[in-house]
């Protein structure tokens, strides 16, 4: 989600526990450095997400592949199965297109809402909660095989892309001047570590960088967004072998009890400091979207009549717009700084999707033209999501430069500034391309796969 705060918000976002580090805003907007001697446009939305955003969460919003990741390979077809105990899963061998494709629907979403801010795209698609559900439908099904092998091999997929993000933001960090925090001592090292080992929330420096300059004074707030997603689907991964017994024990009492729990510490009720309360709002807010991915995969939700199962869900999503319409906030209708709120409109959205989910090896019809965008996005979501957020500031100044081109900026200084945004958006594409080149191959290394630069071939999507 992306629980931005301004200052601090109620527990989801990163942020020093001692309450001496403001965290990344999830939802909020990321703004485009200052360009001398014109009027300011509107500014570059920046959430984390995600997501994140938030979460995040840009959250920032609350972003994707961070795998978005759910973007995750998948288990070849023909993983051993397990005694009676196991529900037959839904899924098919091979990658479920369908799935696929709302998991690219996500990332892009999250770009533009970090970029414009509308609150109104968290109720129009709310990406964390639909990534988060595709996360946990594929984790059941890789949780055929032994749990060890299965988390050992989801860290294995999750942390390099990370480490190479820290290996390039850490670095610039300290070099703009950035110091440890003598209060905190070893206390300060050891929150370092969540740049290798995301358990918490990583320390950034407040400010870092100068004003107008290529990294603006807020840059490693937005570089830090994303990690939050990191952060939960790490919690997620390590619950899960836990999660999917309570499930298949006590499948609606599983279901529902993270938005009890959301109720209760993502409204204020009861407020759990520091950083395992943040990571905590995090894990109770998208814990029913993990969930209901696994009734997806264990055919669960073919089990409830359609006609219940949309009716349940349209009255959740309900409650959710009503308890948002009572406490909004300076984000107005963002869902992603309401947890209450964004707990039952993605459980409800997410669940309409799923029960009306076909299981595609091959997009349909016009959608076919987009497979091979498909493809390339859920092999590389990890990489994108990551990167979106520094991203699209390059992609800002890149166009603050066209005030500066003879004639063009005086000719065109009208139409530059209205449509500022649109070109932002038009240039973050081509930069995202550069990052997967630079990057992206780290995902393929991680999982063991031979290296490619630009993985948008048929037939690899299993890979993904």
């Amino acid at each position: 989600m992306t629980y931005p705060e301004p200052p601090r918000q109620d527990g989801t976002g990163y942020g020093d526990p001692a309450g001496s580090q403001a965290r990344p805003s999830r939802g909020g907007a990321h703004r485009a450095p200052a360009r001398a001697a014109h009027t300011a446009p509107p500014s570059v939305r920046h959430s984390p997400a995600p997501a994140g955003t938030v979460p995040a969460p840009a959250y920032p919003e609350y972003a994707g592949s961070v795998p978005a990741p759910a973007a995750y390979p998948e288990p070849a077809a023909g993983a051993p199965d397990t005694a009676g105990d196991v529900p037959e899963a839904r899924a098919k061998p091979g990658r479920d297109r369908y799935l696929d494709l709302l998991r690219t629907v996500a990332l892009v979403r999250v770009v533009v809402f970090h970029l414009f801010g509308w609150a109104w795209l968290t109720i129009l698609f709310p990406s964390m909660g639909v990534m988060f559900a595709l996360a946990g439908s594929l984790m059941a099904r890789s949780l055929a095989r032994p749990a060890v092998s299965v988390i050992r091999g989801r860290l294995r997929r999750l942390l390099p892309p990370m480490w190479a993000f820290s290996l390039v933001v850490v670095p610039v960090m300290f070099a703009l001047s950035w110091k440890p925090v003598r209060e905190e001592g070893l206390w300060w090292f050891i929150k370092l570590g969540s740049y290798l080992f995301p358990l918490g929330a990583p320390p950034f420096p407040e400010e870092n960088g100068s004003a107008g300059g290529w990294l603006e004074l807020s840059w490693a707030d937005q570089a830090a967004g994303p990690l939050w997603y990191i952060r939960a689907y790490l919690w997620f991964v390590l619950a899960s072998p836990l999660l999917l017994k309570a499930f298949r024990r006590l499948p609606w009492v599983t279901l529902l009890a993270p938005v009890a729990l959301t109720a209760v510490i993502g409204t204020g009720l009861v407020k759990v400091p520091g950083t395992f309360g943040e990571s905590l709002v995090d894990f109770a807010v998208f814990g029913s979207c993990w969930i209901l991915g696994f009734a997806h995969n264990d055919g669960l939700l073919k089990e409830v009549p359609r006609y219940l199962a949309v009716s349940s869900a349209a009255m959740v999503m309900g409650f959710g717009l009503w308890w948002a319409s009572g406490h909004l906030t300076e984000e107005g209708w963002n869902l992603d700084e309401i947890p209450l709120a964004q707990a039952t409109w993605s459980l409800g959205f997410c669940a309409i999707l799923l029960v009306y989910a076909p299981s595609w090896q091959k997009l349909p019809g016009r959608l076919a033209g987009w497979d091979s965008l498909v493809t390339l996005a859920n092999n590389r979501a990890v990489t994108i999501y990551l990167w979106h957020n520094l991203l699209l500031m390059a992609a800002a100044h890149l166009v603050d430069q066209l005030w500066s081109v003879p004639w063009l900026g005086d000719t065109f200084d009208t139409q530059i500034e209205q449509s500022y945004e649109v070109l932002i958006l038009i240039t973050i594409w081509p930069l995202t391309g550069l990052a997967i080149l630079a990057f992206g191959w780290v995902e393929d290394v991680a999982a063991k796969r031979r290296p490619r630069l630009w993985p948008n071939g048929p037939g690899r999507t299993r890979g993904a």
